[in-house]
């Protein structure tokens, strides 16, 4: 193994996530390959309350172990010590605060999967704490890096974007509440092209369906539908002052983890995210205050 390859240190592993990434960092003959780091040490976790934590999080332990050769650690510190960079992907937001407040005094970056945090609270006691410690973070779903989702939003020249609706998916579950289990793919897309400054948002739902409307500052709108029921793909529709463009998120072979992991590893080495802290921070709040709005029928201001 080269000097040169930053040691990846993986902190819970009850998710997909973590085998995704394993196998594009550590796989030198995978198409994709994402080359600078090699996963190296990995700390379980794993939440016992929610069943799709505990369920997976032994299973991906022994795979990680037997098929990658990670060494599994007894503590997030000793995974720490021994990384150069780290990546807490525990799938329950609820735990994220007290695990990165193990990991900060290391002062390492760190990767955040989402959710990010399941409240605005947590959420800045996060970033507080990393400004604190001096450490790069970034968080976001990889669903922002599609290829489909990018080269859209980079195409468009000098039109600019005056709303966006997004789509997918939005199975629920009761310990990452709303919006913050599968609608945080949608309302990360939607943030990657309209970026922050949202207004007031507002929520109706039924059993099958929920749509979310935010209006920001400058007067643009964005929109997101989240299906119970039906298809389950990803999409947008992007609106510019001169057109309006369909986004197919599987348009390209590459993996969508794989253009994320391409910027992780960007901001690990430059110790600088390419996401503003406070974009993920409004994130948050637009979560918070559309499953606000879905509970009351108000709209709810940021």
């Amino acid at each position: 193994m080269s000097q040169q390859l930053l040691k990846i240190g993986l902190i819970g592993l009850d998710t997909s996530h973590v085998m995704a990434f394993t196998e594009l960092l550590n796989s030198a003959d995978h198409p994709y390959h994402v080359p600078g780091g090699w996963v190296v040490a990995a700390f379980p976790g794993g939440s016992p309350d929610f069943e799709l934590s505990a369920s997976r999080v032994q299973g991906y332990t022994d795979k990680l172990s037997a098929d990658y050769g990670i060494c599994i650690m007894d503590s997030i510190e000793e995974v720490a010590e021994a990384s150069d960079v780290l990546m807490l992907e525990s799938v329950d937001g609820r735990i994220h605060l007290e695990q990165f407040s193990k990991l900060a005094p290391f002062r390492k970056p760190v990767f955040i999967d989402k959710p990010f945090a399941v409240n605005s609270r947590d959420a800045k006691s996060i970033s507080a704490l990393a400004k604190h410690h001096g450490i790069p973070i970034m968080s976001c779903s990889a669903l922002r890096y599609a290829e489909g989702l990018t080269t859209k939003l980079r195409g468009g020249g000098d039109s600019p974007i005056i709303g966006m609706d997004c789509y997918g998916p939005m199975a629920l579950q009761s310990t990452q509440p709303g919006l913050f289990w599968y609608g945080i793919h949608m309302v990360d897309m939607l943030y990657s092209g309209m970026g922050k400054g949202c207004l007031q948002v507002s929520s109706v739902h039924n059993g099958d369906h929920d749509f979310v409307t935010g209006l920001w500052k400058d007067g643009r709108a964005g929109t997101i539908r989240g299906n119970r029921r039906g298809n389950t793909q990803f999409g947008a529709v992007i609106h510019r002052e001169n057109s309006s463009e369909a986004v197919d998120v599987y348009a390209h072979q590459k993996p969508y983890y794989a253009s994320l992991l391409e910027q992780i590893m960007e901001m690990f080495r430059s110790k600088l995210s390419p996401i503003d802290v406070e974009e993920t921070l409004e994130i948050i709040r637009f979560i918070e205050a559309a499953n606000e709005s879905r509970a009351t029928g108000r709209t709810v201001f940021l």
